[in-house]
């Protein structure tokens, strides 16, 4: 039986690679990747010099075959996405599955996601986190599924474009505008920033801005806790007047 290792690869500064991820790196046999030349890119900056070979979304599948009958034949591979975690908001879930059906040992190899890394500075937002990464680029079907996601009055991480960030943060004002809301732009890289407002302050922000550029987080507070509270300061006051 071989091994698959799902390894998770810096979303930005290659300073947070993993130990582990290093070395796992070193010592498979291939490297599936969901961009071969962007993992080309860090295994030269690691030193490091393995065969490649394609998964992508779009292929995951009829790659994941040809994933199998490497491992069948006794090689032990490592799968990484462009940036962060396989499988969240990339390519991986599928190829770990089929891997595992076909009878042969998956490997987790944590490392650094847009998810966790802005969940982690956005302050609290409630107990339940939602983690949605990106929404319809249809407006209507985006509307739609922002509403089902705000009722749910949790706490959301969505991942968005520069091309329709204003369009996203215009569709959450329009919904429910007292939401605090976190954007972080360009994680871990040199140009990082995180804003904080509500999604009209952040529109208008965006907004005024000659250009805009990078890849966006959004964490969108929950509002349960809150409501919770005021429940019990209405109850608290209701209790006190019968006194």
């Amino acid at each position: 039986m071989s091994t698959l290792y799902i390894v998770g690869t810096p979303i930005g500064n290659l300073g947070d690679i993993t130990y582990r991820a290093v070395e796992t790196l070193k010592n498979v046999d291939v490297v599936a990747a969901e961009d071969t030349r962007h993992t080309l890119q860090l295994l030269t900056h690691l030193e490091i010099r393995k065969p490649l070979i394609s998964c992508r979304a779009q292929n995951e599948k009829i790659a994941a075959q040809k994933i199998i009958q490497l491992m069948d034949e006794g090689k032990n591979i490592a799968f990484a996405s462009d940036a962060g975690t396989p499988g969240i908001s990339d390519p991986g879930a599928i190829l770990a599955g089929l891997v595992r059906k076909a009878g042969h040992s998956v490997v987790p190899i944590p490392g650094p996601s847009a998810f966790a890394t802005l969940a982690s500075v956005a302050g609290a937002g409630g107990k339940t986190l939602i983690f949605e990464g990106f929404l319809s680029p249809k407006p209507g079907k985006r509307r739609s599924r922002l509403k089902e996601l705000l009722s749910t009055e949790d706490a959301i991480v969505l991942y968005e474009s520069p091309f329709r960030i204003v369009k996203l943060l215009t569709d959450i004002a329009d919904i429910d505008n007292n939401r605090r809301v976190v954007v972080g732009r360009e994680l871990t890289k040199l140009h990082e920033e995180i804003v904080e407002g509500t999604a009209a302050e952040l529109r208008d922000d965006f907004t005024s801005r000659a250009s805009i550029k990078g890849e966006f987080a959004v964490f969108i507070s929950g509002i349960k806790k809150v409501q919770l509270s005021m429940i019990l300061s209405a109850a608290e006051a209701i209790t006190a007047s019968f006194k």
